[in-house]
């Protein structure tokens, strides 16, 4: 269905042109768009003129026209004045919202059909038919762009992104639930990943300052053939959740950027608890005092490095050795020995994970 917004930009536009009042209604007498003072007041002769079997007729010095979807009759189209020539705008006018009608159930099919590839709802076979139906091509450079809103059913956002892209009809821009819009980006044979990355750095900058809304962006692998995409698109996700668990500073990740993170997210919980309990012997992060904490993370950004870490925490280094001699007595890791310390960051980020997957079943 057409909105009714379209509606009164096309009747605006066609007044604009021809100077002849326009008014769009339903059949049943409610005004949808109009340049019309007072529409209502047709309403009467709205319903006579639908249970009449013309297509076109003068009723009170309007034009009135029938204009159908396919063969069901969708809306009803005054135009003001009995001359030819207002007889002639009103055809090009009733013309043209069939011609909107055609072009938004065009769209509405392919928008089921990408949603459906998406969600891994077709058959192989079916992908390739109704691909050649819709006239999408199948051997096509594409990547996933997944783009998650703070607020559910955030239209202003969705609409920023289908402007943006609305010159390129060969990328799609869809929604499978409340809160992700789905970009299904086709792709030149130039384009490198550092290209992918200033799209999504793009869209981020633009929905934050348009749209006036706080999202994160992410992206999967390029395929190369139309049953694929799927894939690109449960890339985008899984980049999406384990940026959120291990990256929470990143507003944009990319698939093939995740490091160790992708691993862990794809370990089991029973796995995740054995080995925690292996390495921390019952006891969790969430037990160590916030100075211990603090220390750990530090000593992890510097890379180890006990003379930087104790300089940027403004302590003496004897006083960073005493603290990472007490951890190493309490967990039996010295973070100064390479093989614990990569043990040590690993643990911290399952318990990150399992912490995540907890709040899930909440």
């Amino acid at each position: 269905m057409i909105s009714n917004q379209i509606l009164q930009t096309t009747v605006d536009g066609m007044k604009a042109i021809t100077r002849v009042d326009l008014c769009v209604m339903d059949t049943e007498g409610k005004t949808l768009a109009s340049t019309i003072t007072n529409p209502e007041k047709y309403e009467t002769a709205v319903y006579a003129f639908v249970e009449s079997p013309a297509d076109s007729q003068v009723i009170q010095g309007y034009q009135f026209f029938k204009v159908y979807d396919e063969h069901q009759l969708e809306y009803i189209l005054l135009a003001k004045g009995d001359s030819d020539d207002v007889y002639m705008v009103g055809k090009m006018a009733s013309f043209q919202i069939q011609n909107l009608l055609i072009a938004y159930k065009e769209r509405f099919d392919k928008d089921n059909f990408i949603k459906s590839l998406l969600l891994d709802n077709l058959l192989l076979v079916d992908i390739y038919n109704r691909a050649k139906k819709l006239h999408i091509e199948t051997d096509m450079r594409r990547v996933v762009y997944l783009i998650e809103t703070r607020n559910e059913k955030d239209n202003t956002a969705l609409e920023t992104v289908r402007s943006l892209f609305s010159g390129k009809s060969r990328d799609f821009i869809t929604a499978v639930d409340e809160k992700n819009i789905i970009i299904v980006k086709e792709l030149k044979k130039t384009d490198t990943y550092e290209d992918l990355m200033n799209t999504a750095k793009m869209l981020l900058d633009m929905l934050n300052t348009e749209a006036m809304s706080r999202v994160r962006v992410s992206f999967g692998t390029v395929v190369n053939e139309i049953k694929d995409i799927s894939r690109s698109y449960k890339e985008a996700k899984m980049a999406l959740d384990v940026g959120k668990i291990f990256y929470e500073d990143r507003r944009v990740i990319a698939y093939s950027n995740l490091g160790i993170g992708r691993l862990i997210y794809q370990l089991p919980m029973s796995l995740c608890k054995m080995f925690i309990k292996e390495i921390f012997d019952g006891k969790t992060p969430d037990d160590f005092d916030e100075e211990t904490l603090i220390t750990i993370n530090k000593f992890f950004e510097n890379s180890l490095n006990v003379s930087e870490t104790s300089r940027q925490l403004y302590i003496h280094r004897n006083t960073l050795v005493y603290r990472l001699d007490k951890l190493q007595k309490s967990t039996n890791l010295d973070l100064r020995v390479f093989d614990d310390a990569i043990t040590f960051k690993i643990a911290l980020m399952v318990v990150k994970y399992m912490k995540y997957m907890e709040s899930l079943d909440l």
